[in-house]
């Protein structure tokens, strides 16, 4: 039995299988008792530090996981470009104004309300005697930052969709932006006393180097996929870009590899926004053995043991970053005009605190410029804050999502196309040609079309002059089909007048609502449920028709539409087949009416000629 004497069981591979195993177990507990299972894999990855296992064994060897820290990197910076890659320009239409006002506040009044706290509080709480001005500034920059693989992670989980939703998406990578460069400012005036000028230039300067490694990436890849690299690499191409991008930036610190991957992304989703799915799809067999070994190393580098000594410092951290949160999104939301389960919720959404933090904190604690005293107080307090946020944030988010009542929404519905940036609001216009016109614009700046605008322009014409496509009530559809190449899914546009449009009209009723639509040939069938579902809407429910022809922005449009009360409009498809008195007859119910026929029920017959 003396070969038992030569065995190791400290190979990295070894741990990572055991690690795994362990966080895939701890998640699925923590699902079954209907928690997030990000929240799982943290927590396990806690007791695994305790249980010290051979090779990982921090207490002995602080340093051991940095074997590791390859792996960390890769998945963090994948988290950092999918991130990124929701900044799809053309879909963040309507959305401007809110993220703008969220970002202000976050660079704002976030790290005000941290920084006065632990400035003015925490020295007459327990083991606050050092927490002087420098700790206190760095503390409330590392507090902006959130954590955008946690969030996306619940999102998915929680199947959730909406505005509150597309608001976190399009937020949560941009918070990080700013919070990595509140902290190269902060630290930029306490260590080299150069004054503001230069802190900005250091700014301008990080983020300009990393925007010019990940745009690098981007394109080279983008040109690869369009002359050597066959459609089967697609998704491989996509991982070398983060690679690449993270592997470029690695001497500019953690923050620069989290910046040039999210800079990356956006490049490459506005360029060529298909290569993003790509990625995406080629990784998500993998994802959940990602996600799990992630988190769970994750868990393994927060030590509770720190909790303890400081408590009294870290709940404060804790609950003034909070409220940091909270009256920042509030107040913008309030100021942008969100819908109220924005307004209440979204500060909740985003309290997970993540891997930027971590990379701040240890940047921090790795600077020789900073004093050993600031340095151990801002690892202590971040850290230990840290694992008590990775245990309740992402509990947080799920719950806002849950209380917003966006959960459980992101399945196929018949009215998805209709998302907020294809919605307008304070529609003008006496000509209906103009307003048409107008409307196509919209459509083809937010969505990929296989034809010239002019040419479907020309179409929606002529059908208009063959078959009027008002159907009374204030309700216009004006549509073409496509032809084959031209288009594989169905989109959209909306169109909405509160005074209503001022020209002729077959029951004499000013327009409020125009939806425009390209359909399609393969589409026809579902075009005619849209088509049915909005002639549903408008004759038969007058709260639903007035709430949505004086609908005081897109969002509130939306929520109009996608709101649980329209189930019976806006169904999930795969229950149409279970849908009482959705016939196929009932699907071709008229939808271009005439002035003689608005209030009655029109012979499917005609609907059909029309269509």
């Amino acid at each position: 039995m003396e070969f038992l004497s030569d065995l190791h069981f400290d190979d990295p591979l070894l741990n990572m299988a055991t690690v795994l195993v362990a966080g895939i177990i701890g998640g699925e507990i923590f699902a079954s008792i209907r928690l997030p299972k990000v929240t799982g894999w943290i927590a396990t990855g806690i007791f695994l530090r305790w249980v010290a296992l051979p090779g990982m064994d921090t207490h002995s060897d602080p340093q051991c996981l940095d074997r590791f820290l390859p792996y960390m990197h890769f998945v963090l910076g994948f988290i950092a470009f999918t991130v990124g890659a929701t900044l799809y320009f053309s879909s963040l239409r309507n959305t401007g104004k809110r993220i703008g006002l969220l970002l202000l506040g976050e660079i704002l009044i976030t790290p005000i309300i941290v920084g006065v706290a632990l400035f003015f509080v925490a020295p007459f709480l327990p083991g606050g005697e050092e927490m002087t001005k420098q700790p206190a500034l760095l503390l409330a920059a590392i507090a902006i930052a959130g954590a955008p693989g946690t969030t996306v992670l619940v999102i998915q989980e929680a199947r959730a969709r909406g505005i509150l939703t597309r608001t976190l998406l399009a937020a949560i990578g941009l918070i990080d932006m700013i919070a990595v460069a509140a902290f190269v400012f902060v630290t930029t005036v306490l260590i080299d006393k150069a004054g503001w000028s230069h802190a900005f230039q250091s700014v301008l300067v990080q983020f300009a180097i990393t925007l010019a490694i990940g745009g690098f990436c981007a394109i080279t890849a983008i040109l690869l996929t369009r002359t050597f690299v066959s459609p089967a690499f697609l998704g491989p191409t996509m991982v070398a870009v983060v690679l690449g991008s993270w592997g470029f930036a690695a001497g500019f610190g953690t923050s620069g590899g989290i910046l040039a991957c999210t800079f990356a992304g956006i490049v490459v989703t506005n360029l060529r926004h298909d290569l993003v799915r790509s990625c995406e799809a080629y990784l998500q067999t993998i994802s959940g053995a990602l996600f799990a070994l992630f988190y769970t190393f994750a868990g393994m580098r927060l030590d509770f043991g720190l909790v303890p000594h400081a408590l009294a410092l870290v709940l404060l951290y804790f609950t003034a970053r909070l409220l940091g949160k909270c009256s920042s999104s509030f107040l913008a939301m309030w100021m942008a005009g969100a819908p109220n389960n924005v307004r209440n919720y979204l500060g909740i959404a985003l309290l997970p605190h993540g891997g930027v933090a971590v990379g701040l904190i240890l940047v921090t604690s790795e600077n020789p410029a900073i004093s050993e005293e600031i340095r151990t107080l801002v690892n202590t307090v971040g850290l230990s804050a840290l694992a008590i946020n990775q245990l309740l944030g992402p509990s947080a988010t799920r719950f806002a999502l849950g209380q917003s009542g966006e959960a459980q929404k992101d399945r196929a519905r018949l009215l998805d196309f209709l998302q907020e940036h294809r919605i307008s609001v304070g529609l003008t216009g006496n000509d209906w040609e103009t307003v048409v016109r107008e409307l196509t614009q919209q459509l083809f700046a937010t969505s990929t079309m296989g034809i010239d605008q002019e040419d479907f322009v020309q179409r929606v014409i002529q059908r208009e002059s063959n078959h009027s496509t008002c159907l009374g009530k204030g309700l216009m559809i004006p549509h073409a089909i496509l032809e084959k190449g031209e288009g594989d899914e169905i989109r959209g546009v909306l169109g909405i007048s509160s005074e209503g449009l001022g020209f002729e009209t077959p029951d004499g009723r000013r327009v409020h609502a125009v939806l425009l639509l390209a359909t399609p040939e393969m589409e026809r069938k579902r075009h005619l449920q849209v088509l049915s579902a909005f002639a549903t809407a408008i004759t038969r429910d007058a709260n639903l028709a007035e709430q949505l022809y004086h609908a005081y922005s897109p969002a509130h449009a939306y929520n109009v539409l996608h709101a649980d009360e329209q189930a019976d409009i806006n169904y999930f498809l795969e229950d149409a087949a279970d849908k009482a008195g959705l016939r196929e007859a009932e699907l071709s119910r008229p939808l271009m009416a005439k002035a003689n026929v608005v209030d009655q029920p029109i012979d499917p017959k005609i609907a059909t000629q029309d269509l």
